[in-house]
């Protein structure tokens, strides 16, 4: 009986571990809603406030130019992109919006310290300007 105890108890054990494996999402899925969704701002206009927050939020990790080279780059494990390259650059403005916005894995969600959803799409304008 004891057996039967430490079996069923190894079996509840490895069955949750796998549940809890498989769940980890191995790649940054953006919703459909978000792939095409559209920019609502003129990238041509509100550059400098699109620079700004760039500064402010998102170049201490990413750097000034984009490169994934800013101070804070060495403490986080992930790949932190490349802006200016194609694959990049390929990207939606929706995509970006949304990875912006929610985060993933070492990104942070700025929701709630960027509550207005035009500031980040500012920032997304502003990150099309650092392509090759």
């Amino acid at each position: 009986m004891k057996a039967l105890k430490i079996v069923m108890i190894v079996g509840i054990v490895s069955m949750a571990f796998y549940s809890f494996t498989t769940t980890i999402q191995e790649k940054w899925i953006v919703p459909d809603k978000y792939v095409n969704m559209k920019n609502p701002t003129d990238p041509s206009v509100d550059k400098a406030i699109g620079k700004s927050l760039y500064s402010q939020h998102c170049k201490s990790c990413h750097g000034k130019e984009g490169y994934g080279d800013g101070p804070k780059a060495k403490d986080v494990e992930g790949d932190l992109g490349d802006f200016s390259s194609e694959e990049y650059q390929a990207q939606t403005d929706g995509e970006l919006f949304y990875k912006s916005s929610f985060g993933w894995e070492d990104m942070p969600e700025y929701t709630k310290k960027m509550p207005d959803d035009e500031d980040r799409w500012l920032i997304v304008n502003y990150m099309r300007t650092m392509k090759e």
